[in-house]
C-alpha cells in the first residue's frame, strides 16, 4: 500500500520566484483497486490526499493520468464511494473510502449487477455501457408514484437479501444474454428510504438492434420481480404495508402517526 505524502504550507511561503503560494486544504481518501486495475497500477489499495472539493471525476483522472492503461477501463469502469455506486460528478470528503471496480465476473463486457442506497446515476451508466457497435440503447426506470391503490404514498423503503439478490440479478442478465442478441445488460436497484419521484430500479439494455434491446428490458423487469429478493414497503398517512404480487392480501400496518 502507498501512501503520498504532501507538504503543509507556512501562512505567507513563496516559491523560488518570489509568488506567494496559497496553502490548500486537503482530504484524506482510500482508494481500492479491483480485478484488473490491480494489475494496471500494481496497487491494491492506497491513501491519498486531495485538495478539498474534488470530486470523483477529478480523482479517477488523477489515477488516470498517474497509470495511462486505466485510461482504457473508462468506458466500463464503475466508480463507488462508501461501498455505493455513485455519480462521478460527486464531491468527495475526508476518509471516504472509493473503489475502481471493473464489471463483475458474472458480466460481460459493460454489464453490472448492484444495489445501492444512494441515487441511481442513470445517465451516467448509460453513458459508460453505450458502445460504437450499438444502433440501440433501452432504459427502463421504476420510479417511485405518489398513490398506490387510491391511497395517497409518502415514501417507500426497500430491503433485501442482498448477497442472493446480486446472484439472481446476475441471473437474470445471463437468460436474457441467452434469449436475446443483446451486447450489454445492466440491473441497478435501490435500497432504503425513497421519496416521491426517485428511481427505485434501473435496467438498461444496449444492442444492434431495437427488438432485441426492448425485449430483454422487458423480460429483466418481469424476472426481477419474480425471482430477486426485494421488499417493498409503502407508507400512508395512516399506515403502511408490505408490497406483495397481485392478488396476495396486503396488511395495513399502524405506524403510530
Amino acid at each position: 500500500m502507498g501512501v503520498r505524502e504532501y507538504r503543509q504550507l507556512r501562512f505567507g511561503e513563496r516559491d523560488a520566484g518570489g509568488k506567494l503560494l496559497i496553502a490548500t486544504r486537503r482530504m484524506k481518501i482510500k482508494v481500492l483497486f479491483f480485478g484488473v486495475t490491480q494489475d494496471l497500477t500494481g496497487l491494491q489499495q492506497e491513501q491519498t490526499e486531495i485538495p478539498e472539493g474534488t470530486n470523483l471525476e477529478g480523482l479517477w483522472r488523477g489515477y488516470a493520468a498517474r497509470f495511462p492503461p486505466l485510461n482504457g477501463l473508462s468506458g466500463v469502469l464503475l466508480l463507488a464511494v462508501n461501498q455505493e455506486i455513485a455519480d462521478r460528478a460527486r464531491t468527495l470528503r475526508d476518509g471516504d473510502e472509493v473503489a475502481f471496480m471493473p464489471p463483475v465476473s458474472g458480466g460481460s463486457g459493460a454489464d453490472f449487477y448492484l444495489l445501492t442506497r444512494l441515487a441511481i446515476p442513470t445517465a451516467d451508466l448509460v453513458r459508460q455501457m453505450k458502445a460504437s457497435e450499438d444502433g440501440a440503447v433501452v432504459v427502463f426506470e421504476g420510479v417511485v408514484r405518489n398513490n398506490s391503490r387510491g391511497r395517497g404514498t409518502l415514501y417507500l423503503e426497500y430491503e433485501a437479501y442482498e448477497p442472493m439478490a446480486v446472484r439472481k440479478m446476475e441471473e437474470i442478465g445471463g437468460e436474457a444474454r441467452r434469449k436475446f442478441e443483446i451486447d450489454h445488460i445492466g440491473l441497478i436497484h435501490r435500497l432504503g428510504r425513497l421519496e416521491i419521484g426517485e428511481t427505485s430500479v434501473a435496467i438498461i439494455v444496449t444492442a444492434a438492434h431495437r427488438r432485441a434491446a426492448f425485449g430483454a428490458c422487458q423480460f429483466a423487469i418481469d424476472r426481477l420481480k419474480q425471482i430477486v429478493p426485494i421488499w417493498k414497503k409503502e407508507y400512508f398517512e395512516d399506515g403502511a404495508v408490505w408490497a406483495e404480487r397481485e392478488g396476495v392480501r396486503r396488511t395495513l400496518i399502524d405506524t403510530g402517526k
